[in-house]
Parts: structure tokens; sequence; C-alpha cells
């Protein structure tokens, strides 16, 4: 008689690890013993349900996307000291910490480089963004632009740093993600509640971390035939033969309960494949857009090649906010150090990789306004850091820490501002400034979490950690 687990392969539960995570972690079960158990219950009255964090891998330019400089363009070619900004990099003036971007020479790349790309002021507020992001700009008044980011990790382990709050080299932290999974409980039982689209780096691979591995994401790919891993029996099985296997199944675990009715660990398990089952049901159907009007899928640029496998993740994305799914990121780009990495070519490198986000990003928006979806969902567009208004090399911009643009929508926030600012080349943020956990406490706030309250005995977490609350955009 084959072994059970080698049953439950068979028969179509091959996933249940997955599952099992997800259970045993709603359940208390799989932690260590010093982790006090969230009940999955908000600590306050929570204004939206979930989240679609949107990643752009490699750094995107804040000048060319959502901060245009003209002042780059005027003054192109000259050095910083050249211009009347020669105080940009004057850290007794700004009293700001790290001001030299240095090159690995030593020397600055302070020549300045003009903008690359036109850009207009859009909607009733006139907020200017660049014409690589025609349809975002139409939604423009659902925005919340925050221009004055930083952070610290002048490579590309800030992919990780924005997701944890943490530098790469102080070690692996849980990221946002999965402190939501961790804090709050499940809102469909048939769906995995925290779900990654698109490829990671090595460096970006977990999410739970000293959390646990039941916090990880579950990848999910926009293919009906194959949408997770083991979501498939590893052999040719009936439906009816499934069914069959199914109550036999239930019906020893029936006789084992029996047995043994105390065994809390052994009820989390049976209730884990009773999930797995039920996921390999719901996943497949989200990933399938038979029942998307034509009108819709246009929407999202699936009949355009340049844009449709972003515009597929996205659809998926507003299938999942529907079904209950509480955090779904989506990473764009990666594959080294990130396809938005522009150190030469920049203004072929932005203008393709625009293309392929823009029209799915704009009709996300659009999609979740018209279905009443986007009061209840906060939507981030954010990359690790910015660029450099200077050049590097003859046509591209170096990794920038100093002041970059994230975005959000949604999320009862407050539609159509801009908060926070850089110089007038984009060199430092200068006014209201936000490391990146203020974004993640802001995310928090919304979803009816105090970090605080989520510490972990014997891993308490520093100030920065927890960030603070962006009150500016808020409603």
């Amino acid at each position: 008689m084959p072994a059970r687990r080698c049953f439950l392969t068979d028969t179509g539960l091959g996933f249940g690890s997955l599952a099992l995570a997800a259970m045993l972690q709603r359940d208390g079960y799989g932690r260590s013993l010093e982790q006090s158990v969230p009940d999955g219950r908000p600590h306050h009255t929570p204004q939206v349900t979930s989240v679609i964090w949107l990643f752009m891998n490699g750094g995107v330019s804040q000048m060319e996307s959502f901060d245009p400089k003209p002042m780059l363009t005027k003054y192109a070619g000259r050095t910083i000291a050249e211009t009347p900004f020669a105080e940009a990099q004057n850290p007794q003036k700004l009293k700001l910490e790290r001001l030299v971007v240095p090159d690995g020479n030593g020397n600055q790349r302070n020549t300045l480089y003009p903008l690359q790309v036109g850009y207009r002021r859009h909607g009733q507020s006139g907020i200017e963004v660049s014409d690589w992001f025609p349809y975002t700009a139409k939604q423009v008044d659902k925005l919340a632009v925050v221009r004055s980011m930083w952070t610290t990790d002048s490579n590309h382990g800030a992919q990780t740093q924005f997701h944890s709050g943490r530098h790469q080299n102080d070690g692996d932290f849980p990221n946002l993600g999965a402190w939501v999974h961790y804090g709050l409980g499940s809102l469909n039982d048939n769906l995995p509640q925290y779900i990654s689209m698109g490829n990671r780096e090595y460096w970006n691979k977990r999410d739970g971390h000293y959390l646990g591995p039941a916090h990880d994401a579950v990848p999910l790919r926009v293919d009906p035939g194959n949408p997770l891993d083991f979501s498939r029996p590893a052999r040719d099985v009936s439906a009816e033969s499934q069914r069959i296997g199914r109550g036999l199944l239930g019906r020893l675990n029936e006789l084992r309960g029996q047995q043994y009715p105390q065994d809390a660990a052994l009820a989390a398990r049976v209730a884990s494949y009773e999930l797995a089952f039920r996921m390999q049901q719901s996943i497949p159907e989200i990933v399938n857009f038979s029942q998307e009007t034509a009108e819709t899928q246009a929407l999202y640029g699936l009949d355009q090649p340049h844009c449709r496998d972003f515009g597929m993740q996205l659809l998926a994305a507003r299938r999942l906010v529907e079904r209950g799914v509480r955090f779904i990121q989506i990473q764009h780009g990666a594959g080294g150090a990130g396809s938005w990495d522009a150190h030469g070519g920049l203004r072929d490198n932005h203008a393709r990789n625009a293309l392929a986000v823009d029209q799915p990003i704009g009709g996300l928006l659009q999609d979740l306004e018209r279905r009443g979806l986007l009061q209840q969902t906060l939507v981030l567009f954010a990359s690790e850091f910015g660029r450099t208004p200077g050049s590097q090399g003859s046509d591209g911009r170096d990794h920038h820490i100093y002041g970059f643009t994230v975005w959000l929508a949604g999320g009862s926030l407050k539609r159509g501002i801009i908060h926070g600012a850089t110089d007038e080349i984009g060199f430092h943020a200068v006014e209201d400034r936000h490391y990146v956990t203020d974004i993640h406490a802001t995310i928090l706030q919304q979803l009816g979490l105090d970090s605080r309250q989520l510490e972990i005995p014997g891993r308490k977490r520093l100030d920065i950690d927890h960030g603070h609350v962006i009150e500016a955009i808020l409603t």
C-alpha cells in the first residue's frame, strides 16, 4: 500500500505543503515557543482590505517619471558647482547625511544630464508626469505622489531594503507582506493570502525569514495550465478518482481524529489538505481570463505584445482582490540588477520599460475604480532608489539614494496630491523626507495594524524599522 504522502500527491493534493504552512500559521502552529500569536484581528479600524505592491526592479529615474526637473536640461553639461545649485552637495548647509555620490574612482558624478523625455501637467491636480507614462497620467487625480523618499543601500540590495526596511548587510528580516500575513487572518480560505508574481533575485527570494516560511509569499504564474508549483497531480488522475480518494482520505482522517481527539496539530494538518484541494480548484480560475470582456482585456493591454505579460499579472491581481486576497506583490524587470538599471542608454531603457508597464497600471487603476474596489485596495508603485541628476558615461544615470519618488493610490488616501519635494535638480529630498519604512507604516495603518504590537519577543525591532505614518496623504 503506498505511503499516505504518495497517495496525496498522486490524487492531486500535491501542494499541501503550501497550504499546510498557511493553515499552521493561522492556527498557531509552526512557530517557535517564544513567539506571540496574533489573533488575526486588526488593532484598529482598517481602511483597506488589500494591497497591490508594484515594484520596478533596477531603479526608476525620478526625473524621467513623476518628478521632472527642467533645470537639468537648462544647465546640462555643467557641473553642479557651476550652477545656482552648488549647495546641493553642501552638507553643512543642508544638514543631510551622505551627500556626495562617488563613482568607482572616488569622483563625483556631478555633470548634469538633461531630461531624456518631455513632461506635461495632467488632470485637475496638474501633477507633472513624464511622457513615458501617458496611461498612468490619465489616472493622476487618483494618485498621492511622494517625491521625498530616501534609503541607504546604494546597490541593488536596496530592493530588499525597500521591502524589509533593513540594509542587506544587517541580515535577513521579514518584509512588509510577511508582516501583513502574520498579523491578519484570512479573507478567503480558498486562496493564499500573500501572493507574489514576477521574477525575484536571490537576495529578494524569501519573505518570512524569522517569522517562518509560513509567511513567504506563494509564487503565482499567470498560466491556467500550471499556475502554482505542485498544484497538479503527479499522475493523470480522473475527477472521479480524485473524488473517491478524497472521500477515503476524509474517512481515514475522521477515524484518526476519533482516536486522538485532542491532537490539534493533526486537525490543522487535515484542514491544510482540505485547503490545498480548494486552492487547486480556485487558483486556475483566477488566471483564466475567458470570462473577462474583450474591452477589459484590452484595458490592461493584453492585446499588445509589449505589455501583455505585465497586463496579465495586473488583471490577475484585480481578480485576486475581488476574491479576498490580502497582499499581492508584483515585481517587474528582475534579472541581474533589474531591467530599470540604466547606467547607459537611459532613454531607450526607460522608454521600453515604461511601455511594458504603463498601460496595465493605468488600466488597473481605472478598473478598480469602476468596480468599486479602489477604496478598499491600496496600490503602491515603487522602485528601490532613483537615479542621479548627473550623467554616467555618455547617456546614463547611476544609482541614487538621496531623493526619489513613489506613488500610492486608493486605500482611503488623498487623491491628486504631491507630498514632499526634492531640490531643483532632483538630488536630495529636502521637504518632508521619508525613509522607506514610512511607506510600510502608512500601509499597515490603512490595514488596521500597529507594527509595535506585532513584535516578536526576543526580536525587538529598531525604531526606524517601524517607520512613521505619512499622515499628510491620509484622508
